[in-house]
């Protein structure tokens, strides 16, 4: 049992050493350790402060991104109204356009109806002169003795008149 239980001798001298390696570490292995336990703190703090920023960062890029969709998509809209507007404002000048163009047609066509109907009443007019002087010319070379002379030359004069001329 003697193992088992130290000897005061023993004992003293292994507080002394412990004392010594205890005060070696504690001058000069502790105020490592405990240094690059310290440094090792701050280099993490510093990453989560860096991550807490990029997190807010990236918040506030997304933020940034959905006003500018958001802002784009107000643009499109309102391009497509410009332009349904735009389709809609060509379209009735065209309209408008043909309609005019189809009156002005429309003018001119009813004046050259007016100018040639004005053309075949004069046309008709000189035919029916030239007619009547032809039959007073007709009337005048004859001489007129008897009621019968009259009448064939009356029958014979109107169909003369009623067939075309050659």
């Amino acid at each position: 049992m003697d193992l088992m239980i130290p000897d005061s001798g023993l004992l003293f001298w292994m507080f002394i050493s412990f004392a010594i390696l205890f005060f070696i570490l504690a001058k000069f292995g502790w105020p490592v350790i405990t240094g690059m336990v310290e440094r090792r703190k701050e280099r993490i703090d510093k990453a989560l402060a860096e991550a807490a920023e990029a997190r807010l960062l990236l918040a506030t890029l997304k933020q940034q991104g959905d006003e500018l969709l958001k802002e784009a998509q107000e643009e499109h809209t309102k391009m497509m109204v410009q332009t349904s507007e735009l389709r809609t404002q060509i379209i009735m000048e065209a309209r408008e356009a043909a309609t005019a163009e189809g009156r002005m047609i429309l003018e001119q066509a009813r004046c050259r109806i007016a100018e040639e109907k004005d053309a075949a009443m004069q046309e008709l007019r000189v035919y029916v002169a030239t007619l009547a002087v032809d039959v007073a010319e007709k009337i005048l070379r004859q001489q007129l003795d008897s009621g019968a002379k009259q009448t064939d030359l009356i029958n014979r004069l109107i169909d003369e008149t009623v067939k075309p001329r050659a």
